[in-house]
């Protein structure tokens, strides 16, 4: 019973107070019927005691029932009952993100499972799916850079073109400063409070026409931050080769200029952040995700129907059965 009142609130409430009205309705018709009631005195009642009782003799109190009903369902009505309903929009105060990632060969190194290319590519997209107010795009970069994806509130395609990413997409090398100002590139537009550039990478630049630190005072003078992620464990790392007898593994140096990316941060106002694993890297981005928060203006909506129709036509129902039944069923009882 109490269920079928659920998200259900009254607008009138102070109607309920005529429910006291009810119990007098009742005591009155009782103390009524009683009056009706004629007397007769005998002897003995031995004779009456044989007559059988017929049980749809309580019948006759159809009246009171029904009107008590109606009245209750009226009563209900004037109440107003409404049900509630609200739902919210979301404007975010405005962060841009791009995230900037190495696709070079040295990526396909194994330190981190399956590989730092497919780790990072994973755990971005946790990332992106964390972060639904804001817009991302994504730059890859390797001999050189181009933009994967621009800046887009559609994060489905953006994922989807994040998966499509691999080794080999253009030429070898690592851009490490090319990379970076394509990234900024994409946000010279942005009219965000916030402008982001996550920049992973797991080496040094060795090629490019724009060095990384010129890229870092353009971010800069943009006032785009730039968190800078070095990706790669300590000393040797395993490195996939294929051979005529199948893949084989050497063991080549982790070279991660991190001094570099260092500097890179620190011009920009972002940080420096080294991931030698899985877990290291998914907490890295955590914390850029704690670190970079935009603020919400949540408006909120309020939609209310009225459900008092129901009451009101099950009170109407309830007075015409007791109309119908007076001048039909009972009606030759009464007279």
């Amino acid at each position: 019973m109490m269920n079928s009142f659920k998200g259900i609130e009254f607008a009138q409430p102070g109607f309920f107070w005529l429910l006291l009205v009810l119990p007098f309705m009742i005591a009155w018709y009782i103390w009524r019927n009683q009056k009706l009631q004629g007397t007769l005195r005998v002897s003995a009642i031995n004779g009456f005691l044989r007559a059988k009782r017929r049980s749809w003799r309580i019948l006759r109190h159809y009246s009171i029932v029904l009107r008590v009903l109606a009245l209750g369902a009226l009563i209900v009505a004037l109440a107003r009952p409404q049900s509630a309903f609200s739902w919210q929009d979301s404007t975010t105060e405005g962060i841009d993100i791009v995230i900037a990632t190495d696709i070079s060969g040295s990526m396909l190194s194994e330190d981190l499972k399956p590989n730092r290319l497919e780790a990072g590519k994973n755990i971005a997209i946790d990332f992106i799916k964390d972060r639904p107010n804001d817009r991302i795009g994504l730059v890859v970069f390797s001999g050189e850079s181009f933009t994967q994806c621009p800046l887009t509130i559609d994060h489905d395609v953006l994922i989807n073109l994040f998966k499509g990413i691999s080794n080999g997409m253009i030429e070898d090398g690592t851009a490490i400063g090319m990379g970076l100002a394509t990234a900024v590139n994409r946000l010279k537009d942005s009219e965000a409070k916030s402008k982001v550039v996550i920049l992973l990478t797991d080496g040094t630049n060795t090629t490019g026409s724009i060095p990384p630190l010129t890229a870092a005072e353009i971010a800069r003078q943009m006032k785009v931050r730039v968190y800078t992620v070095g990706v790669g464990t300590k000393g040797y790392a395993p490195y996939p080769v294929k051979t005529p007898f199948g893949v084989q593994y050497q063991q080549v140096p982790v070279t991660i200029d991190e001094a570099m990316l260092s500097k890179i941060a620190n011009i920009t106002g972002g940080q420096y952040f080294r991931a030698t694993n899985n877990q290291k890297l998914k907490q890295i981005y955590e914390q850029i995700d704690k670190l970079e928060k935009a603020k919400i203006d949540v408006t909120q909506y309020h939609k209310k129907t009225e459900r008092f129709l129901p009451f009101a036509l099950l009170a109407g129902i309830l007075l015409l059965l007791e109309f119908l039944l007076k001048n039909t069923v009972f009606k030759s009882a009464l007279n």
